[in-house]
């Protein structure tokens, strides 16, 4: 993962959902090593927020720009840099765990970091390697969803509400895959309705309530 002069700016977004007005003049830049934490009560942005800075909409106005350059002029190279977990597990309920990172590693460019089994362990399914997702509680398959993180060579993270459905082991894992994201020099842009516990100095909030 080459992490030098990477930065991810967000230059005077605005958003309007039904003639109201989500957020406008929003201005935010994440560098390497750094942890953004996304608030707002609901219904104030933050989903929108994070599917324009993933290209998936398009601001009223503004730009998301990946190292000073408008997503949308190079939307590849923006892609093979940035990794994205929403709502959805995404998981395949007759595959196995370990069938589910092997599907999704063919499908990605991988870091040779870990192996498959490794990250399994690290999430804490070691042991749930073989069994039917389907059997699995949603906090296990959310694990799952986390282990594709481990599978990334992305510098950019963007993932919405990570906790759902994970106990405080679960939580605490989160934060510790981010901080260990952080300090390799990759950047976390997070929604969470609580507040994630990072190291001070790497992360900072941008709140969405006026």
């Amino acid at each position: 993962m080459n992490t030098a002069n990477s930065s991810l700016q967000i230059v005077d977004l605005e958003s309007i959902r039904d003639d109201r007005t989500l957020f406008s003049e929003l201005n935010f830049e994440l560098g390497a090593g750094q942890v953004v934490q996304i608030q707002g009560a609901n219904g104030s942005g933050k989903t929108t927020l994070l599917r324009m800075i993933c290209g998936m909409l398009l601001p009223v106005s503004g730009e998301v720009r990946w190292n000073g350059k408008n997503i949308l002029k190079d939307r590849a190279e923006y892609y093979e840099e940035m990794t994205y977990l929403g709502h959805a597990q995404g998981v395949k309920g007759d595959f196995t765990p370990l069938e589910n990172l092997n599907f999704e590693k063919s499908l990605i460019r991988t870091s040779n970091q870990y192996t498959l089994e490794e990250i399994l362990e690290k999430v804490g399914l070691a042991g749930f390697e073989d069994i039917p997702s389907r059997t699995l509680s949603a906090g296990q398959r959310r694990r799952i969803t986390l282990g594709r993180l481990l599978l990334t060579d992305t510098r950019l993270w963007v993932l919405d509400e990570p906790f759902t459905s994970l106990d405080k082991q679960g939580q605490t894992l989160v934060e510790e895959l981010l901080v260990e994201h952080a300090d390799n020099g990759g950047m976390v842009l997070i929604t969470s309705h609580q507040r994630i516990n990072v190291h001070s100095g790497e992360s900072k909030v941008v709140n969405l309530n006026k």
